[in-house]
């Protein structure tokens, strides 16, 4: 069983900035992929960044140049770094693990608001 913790959401100002944790329990995973998903009201949750253990990420086009995806293996840690943080960032972001035996696992969401 896996458990995925996140951490580091909260207010911010729009231009702000903020860092999330998503620290992974269980088994050591030598083939994954971890991300960061997004749901704001209304919407559907959509991918914000990916990163598998080879080390190519992904990006969706609204974070670009924005947000950066990074582990700590050592740690079974996933960070997203959120830089000029927007408005429309605003969101619940939830941590995802993929991998083949285990499937898709979530974290409980963490809430960032991007307010003024």
């Amino acid at each position: 069983q896996v458990q995925l913790v996140e951490s580091g959401g909260g207010l911010v100002q729009p231009g702000g900035s903020l860092r999330l944790s998503c620290a992974a329990s269980g088994s050591i995973f030598r083939s994954y992929t971890m991300g960061w998903y997004r749901q704001a009201p209304g919407n559907q949750r959509e991918l914000v960044a990916a990163i598998t253990s080879g080390g190519p990420t992904n990006y969706a086009d609204s974070v670009k140049g924005r947000f950066t995806i990074s582990t700590d293996n050592a740690k079974n840690t996933v960070y997203l770094q959120m830089n000029s943080l927007k408005l429309e960032d605003t969101a619940v972001y939830y941590c995802n693990l993929y991998t083949t035996r285990l499937g898709d696992c979530w974290g409980q969401g963490t809430q960032v608001t991007v307010s003024s």
